[in-house]
C-alpha cells in the first residue's frame, strides 16, 4: 500500500474564491434536479434489534423527493460517549444495505464509537418492488437525459437526506459527519460531497479517477453516471472544479487498487491522479487542502473502507470515541471470503474473487453475519401499503410528472 501525501495549497495560484464556488454548487444542483430546500425528514422507527452486545441497529425510514421515503438501518453504540462522529455507506452498483460490506462497516464503525446510516438505493432492497437486491433496477429505466439526471439527483438527495437525519440526532456531533462510497457510490459522492458543505470528511473507493470528455465516465451506465456526468460540462475541467468544490468542504480521500479493471484504474493509476491533484490546486480557494490519494498494488474492486488504512484516515478526521491510531494499527483482521462462508453471507459472484472483495481484510474479528430478514425495515404485514412510498416504479411515475 502507498499513500501520496496531501498538497497543501499555501501558494499563491490561480484559484476559485467561495462566490464560484457557490455558483457552481447552485448550478450541479439545478442541471440534477435537486430539490432545494431539502424534502421534509420526518423520520420512524420500526424497531431495533442488537446484532452483538454493546450494539444497537435501528430501523429507520425517513423522507426524501417526491414524497417518498428511503429505508435504513441505523447502527449505533448501545451507550455513545456523548455526541459521536456519524458516518454514512454509500453502495455500489446493486448494492444496498444487506450487502455485507454495508452490515460488516455498520457494526465496524459502530463499534468505533460512531453512528453508521447504511439504507437502499433506488431500486434495490426495500425501494425495489420486488423487495430484491442486485437488480440494478435503475439501469432498467428509459435511457433519456432528462430521467437520468433526475437519478442521479435522487442519489444526491439521498446522500444530503442521511446528512441532516444525522445532524438531527441527539447523540451525534454535527461537525463529525463523514461519507464512504464505494464503486457507482464513489461517482456518487464524488457529486454528493462536492455539494453537500456539512460532510466533514468523504472516502471515495473503487472509484474517484474521474476523467475528461468521451471517457470511462461519460461511457459508464448512463442513468446513474454517464449521462449525469456529461451534463456537468459546464464546469469545464469538470473532475477538477468537482474536487475544488470537495476541497472547499474538507477533507477527501480516493483509494484504490492499482489492478481495479472495473472503473478503468490501471489506465487511471497514480500519474493520472497527480495530474488532477495539481488542476484541483489551480481552482480550489486559496487555504485550502485538495484529495488525499491512496493505492494498492495487484488489487482490484473492493470496499476498502472495512479495511485499517480508510478506518486509520478516518480516525484522523473524526476522532473516533472508543478507537485510537494505536488501537486500530493493533487491531486483528478478517479474511473477508472466509468470513462470508463460515457466517453463510452471500456475495456477489462477480465480486467475491480473491484480488475483490473476497480478499478483503475487513478491520476485527467476529462482525455477525446478519440474515437478510434481520435488516428489513418494513414489516411484512405492512409491507404492501408501505412500499407505495419507496419503490422505483412510484418514483419513476412521480419523476415523469416533474419538469
Amino acid at each position: 500500500m502507498k499513500v501520496v501525501a496531501t498538497l497543501l495549497l499555501w501558494c499563491a495560484v490561480l484559484s476559485a474564491d467561495h462566490s464560484q464556488i457557490q455558483e457552481w454548487r447552485a448550478r450541479v444542483l439545478s442541471a440534477l434536479r435537486v430539490p432545494t430546500p431539502a424534502p421534509e425528514l420526518a423520520p420512524v422507527v420500526w424497531g431495533t434489534f442488537q446484532p452483538e452486545p454493546g450494539i444497537v441497529a435501528e430501523r429507520i425510514t425517513y423522507g426524501t423527493q417526491f414524497g417518498m421515503r428511503i429505508p435504513a438501518i441505523v447502527y449505533r453504540p448501545e451507550h455513545p460517549k456523548g455526541r459521536v462522529p456519524g458516518v454514512i455507506i454509500v453502495n455500489g452498483h446493486g448494492g444496498d444495505k444487506y450487502s455485507w460490506y454495508a452490515f460488516y462497516s455498520g457494526v465496524m464503525y459502530a463499534r468505533a464509537g460512531a453512528v453508521v446510516v447504511t439504507y437502499d438505493p433506488l431500486g434495490e432492497g426495500e425501494r425495489n418492488p420486488q423487495r430484491q437486491s442486485g437488480t440494478r433496477a435503475h439501469d432498467k429505466l428509459k435511457p433519456d437525459a432528462a430521467l437520468a439526471h433526475a437519478v442521479a439527483g435522487q442519489m444526491i438527495s439521498d446522500v444530503q437526506q442521511a446528512v441532516r437525519y444525522l445532524m438531527g440526532r441527539p447523540d451525534v456531533d454535527a461537525g463529525r459527519i463523514a461519507a464512504v462510497g464505494y464503486s457507482m457510490g464513489s461517482f456518487v459522492l464524488a457529486l454528493s460531497g462536492a455539494v453537500e458543505p456539512k460532510l466533514k470528511a468523504v472516502v471515495l473507493v473503487g472509484g474517484g479517477n474521474l476523467d475528461g470528455p468521451g471517457e470511462y465516465w461519460d461511457r459508464s451506465k448512463p442513468l446513474c453516471q454517464g449521462l449525469p456526468y456529461q451534463a456537468l460540462s459546464f464546469l469545464g475541467d469538470r473532475a477538477a472544479a468537482l474536487y475544488a468544490m470537495h476541497a472547499a468542504r474538507g477533507p477527501l480521500l480516493i483509494y484504490n487498487g492499482l489492478a481495479d479493471s472495473v472503473v478503468n484504474i490501471p489506465k487511471t493509476g497514480e500519474p493520472f491522479f497527480q495530474d488532477l491533484q495539481r488542476r484541483t490546486l489551480a481552482l480550489a480557494p486559496t487555504g485550502a487542502s485538495v484529495f488525499e490519494t491512496g493505492f494498492e498494488a495487484g488489487i482490484s474492486h473492493r470496499p476498502f473502507f472495512v479495511t485499517r488504512p480508510v478506518a486509520l484516515w478516518l480516525e484522523k478526521q473524526l476522532d473516533f470515541p472508543e478507537w485510537t491510531e494505536d488501537k486500530i494499527r493493533a487491531m486483528p483482521v478478517t479474511l473477508i471470503s472466509e468470513w462470508s462462508k463460515s457466517n453463510k453471507v452471500e456475495m456477489d459472484p462477480l465480486y467475491a474473487m480473491p484480488d475483490r472483495e473476497g480478499g478483503a481484510l475487513g478491520l476485527g474479528r467476529g462482525v455477525p453475519g446478519l440474515r437478510r430478514e434481520q435488516l428489513h425495515v418494513i414489516p411484512n404485514g405492512q409491507w404492501e401499503t408501505e412500499s407505495r412510498r419507496m419503490t422505483i416504479d412510484r418514483w419513476e411515475a412521480a419523476a415523469a410528472l416533474k419538469p
